[in-house]
């Protein structure tokens, strides 16, 4: 049985989620706690499973129960088309859009003086080794449109440019600021439609 002590702690644990605070921490442990057999239950079964079984991808960074992932060792997806994207929260938001038939390159983060992120921090060796080994004709950068995802897609750029394959940015769609995980997919699919030369 759950003391006043354990509830506080489901809370505090649920507040440290993203996008949940204090309050919305408080409302899903209601929730959770009034259906505990349909609700509770079953969403811990499930996170322990996937704690155990979830792992990176060492050919692009993506989470899946399989590595590679589905995504990387799917025939049907065009291997020399490579979306490099931040987060593994940007890879989903652009498969739930459905505008991209190729593969990715999940850096985890972008270049970032202030929080101490350096080349050394991104995942990029795996995507210069696929570009190493041949048939890569095409990099997008679809990094967010913020200072720091400037610099790292200038970096890659200036990386890339030697190889003499097309690097492309995604355009129109993504405002300044923006993160790729909150748009919508209308937004996601102009903007990498409407890529560009850099």
């Amino acid at each position: 049985m759950l003391g006043h002590g354990d509830i506080d702690q489901l809370i505090t644990m649920l507040a440290r989620l993203p996008g949940l605070g204090p309050r919305s921490a408080r409302r899903a442990a209601l929730a959770l706690l009034r259906q505990p057999e349909s609700r509770m239950l079953p969403l811990a079964h499930l996170m322990e499973r996937a704690a155990t079984s979830v792992k990176t991808c060492t050919q692009c960074g993506n989470l899946d129960t399989v590595d590679p992932c589905h995504i990387c060792t799917d025939t049907a997806r065009d291997q020399g088309l490579i979306c490099v994207v931040e987060t593994v929260g940007d890879l989903w938001a652009l498969e739930r859009a459905g505008v991209h038939r190729g593969v990715y390159q999940v850096l985890g983060g972008t270049l970032s003086a202030l929080a101490g992120l350096g080349p050394d921090d991104l995942n990029v060796r795996p995507l210069f080794e696929r570009i190493e080994k041949g048939g890569v004709r095409e990099v997008i950068l679809a990094l967010s449109a913020t200072v720091e995802g400037a610099t790292t897609a200038h970096w890659l750029q200036e990386r890339l440019l030697p190889t003499g394959m097309s690097v492309t940015r995604v355009g129109h769609g993504v405002p300044m600021g923006g993160a790729l995980d909150v748009l919508d997919d209308g937004t996601l699919a102009a903007a990498l439609t409407a890529r560009r030369s850099l």
